[in-house]
């Protein structure tokens, strides 16, 4: 027997995909420039000047990402980064889309166009300076504290269509602090439940085929509740306030497997819910919409009436492109929250069926990622971003398509707002390092002393 033979495990030479995911990208930025090209003739019967700037900056955007993922990340998921580009590239094309209607304001697909690039530097700047993600653990009640600073700094800013959600920096703009704060309280919570998951998983009582935590371990509950009300309270946010205590659930089950935890989370929001939107006025008017959609408001139909009737004329596969009347919602709400409502109408069912698809995915992706994850952390990250991830799809698709209250969020990469689709980058980028951690081969074992010696008793 030689030598060679004496090494028992190897490494697994995994192929990285990403040729794959490079092939992938391609589609990802042809298939919006193709329907740039078909607003372009639908609205104006040409090709749109800007189809060629429009097809090489996000052709150059995705090339770049491609490289760096390529470099920094090689065994990461490769179709996280193809479904967030092609996402991104639809949102871009329907907000141009919409500001060719004159009575939708402003142009906000440039602006949109600058926050998305911003949105890959940041995705850039993750890859490359979070070398592995398990050093975020180092800052767990760091993140508690900037995520909770986040969340209350909205409050010292003046409401801006009944909410308070956005801070004004001079020279920026606006900024929705929640966004971030979903992924830092996300690191956060990964910390906490990590050390903490075995005392609320096994300290436990059963009562009713339900396992009862105990009194104290009731505590960082009973305070994520209490914060989500304050949020709603006070901001008449009810979205980030969902996400908030959603995304907290959605990890202590994962944590603890414990299902009492889902009990405990639906009735105490279910409880928080009633009471606030008995109290507060801005909810309470949405939810009015959500129970009468087609009571007339101030002598006219509601906007969830308006974006049902999108949906309803654009039937099975849409009027097409640039052919939508989306633009009869009230304000620029085809542009943010109800931008889902102006791709039911003119790509039908079957387009906004294909749209939820590639979230979904998405989702999946995120969710194996945890799955593969070698490390408690990083599985509870990796759930955590993927779950609030689609608990924020799921609340405004909810929202807009009318089986629950709208909240006010915005659809990731796709509705106009500048902090959503940089930080939905930048969560991006998170899974991408945790699933290049999960992926990447196992090294190769160091050559043991014991082995060598057997090997040379054989020989003899």
């Amino acid at each position: 027997m030689s030598a060679s033979n004496t090494t028992t495990i190897t490494s697994i030479g995994a192929p990285n995909r990403r040729n794959t995911e490079l092939a992938l990208l391609v589609f990802a930025v042809a298939i919006p420039v193709f329907a740039y090209a078909n607003v372009g003739l639908a609205k104006n019967g040409s090709v749109p000047a800007g189809l060629l700037g429009y097809g090489v900056g996000l052709g150059l955007l995705a090339t770049v990402t491609h490289l760096l993922v390529r470099k920094f990340a090689p065994y990461a998921d490769p179709l996280m980064l193809p479904i967030a580009t092609l996402l991104n590239g639809l949102g871009l094309v329907l907000i141009w889309r919409l500001d060719q209607e004159p009575s939708l304001g402003a142009a906000m697909a440039p602006k949109q166009l600058m926050w998305s690039t911003f949105g890959v530097v940041l995705f850039v700047a993750v890859l490359v300076f979070i070398k592995d993600h398990r050093i975020l653990q180092r800052y767990t009640y760091i993140s508690m504290v900037l995520a909770l600073v986040l969340l209350v700094l909205p409050v010292f800013f003046p409401p801006v269509y009944g909410a308070r959600i956005w801070i004004t920096l001079p020279g920026i703009g606006s900024l929705q602090p929640g966004e971030f704060a979903k992924i830092i309280i996300t690191v956060f919570f990964a910390g906490y439940l990590m050390v903490k998951r075995d005392a609320l998983a096994l300290a436990s009582r059963r009562v009713m085929g339900l396992y009862l935590p105990r009194g104290r371990d009731l505590g960082p509950i009973l305070v994520i509740w209490a914060v989500s009300l304050l949020i709603l309270v006070f901001e008449t946010d009810l979205g980030t306030s969902l996400l908030f205590f959603g995304l907290f659930v959605i990890m202590l089950y994962v944590a603890t497997e414990r299902t009492s935890w889902i009990v405990f989370g639906l009735l105490l929001s279910s409880a928080g819910a009633v009471a606030v939107a008995s109290s507060e006025r801005h909810v309470k008017v949405r939810v009015q919409d959500w129970l009468h959609p087609l009571a007339l408001q101030n002598d006219a139909v509601t906007e969830t009436a308006q974006a049902r009737y999108a949906f309803g004329s654009g039937g099975l596969f849409g009027s097409g492109l640039g052919q939508g009347y989306s633009r009869l919602i009230h304000g620029i709400a085809p542009k943010s929250d109800y931008i889902l409502a102006t791709v039911g109408e003119e790509l039908g069912l079957a387009g906004l069926m294909a749209v939820l698809l590639l979230y979904g995915l998405l989702i999946e992706r995120g969710i194996r990622t945890a799955l593969a994850a070698r490390d408690p952390f990083g599985k509870l990250l990796a759930i955590g971003l993927s779950g609030g991830f689609a608990l924020q799809v799921f609340v405004v698709a909810g929202g807009v398509t009318g089986l629950i209250p709208l909240t006010g969020m915005t659809m990731p990469f796709m509705a106009q707002g500048g902090s959503s689709v940089i930080a939905n980058w930048a969560l991006v980028a998170i899974l991408l390092r945790i699933s290049d951690t999960a992926r990447r081969p196992a090294p190769s074992p160091a050559p043991s002393p014991d082995a060598e010696a057997t090997q040379v008793v054989r020989n003899q």
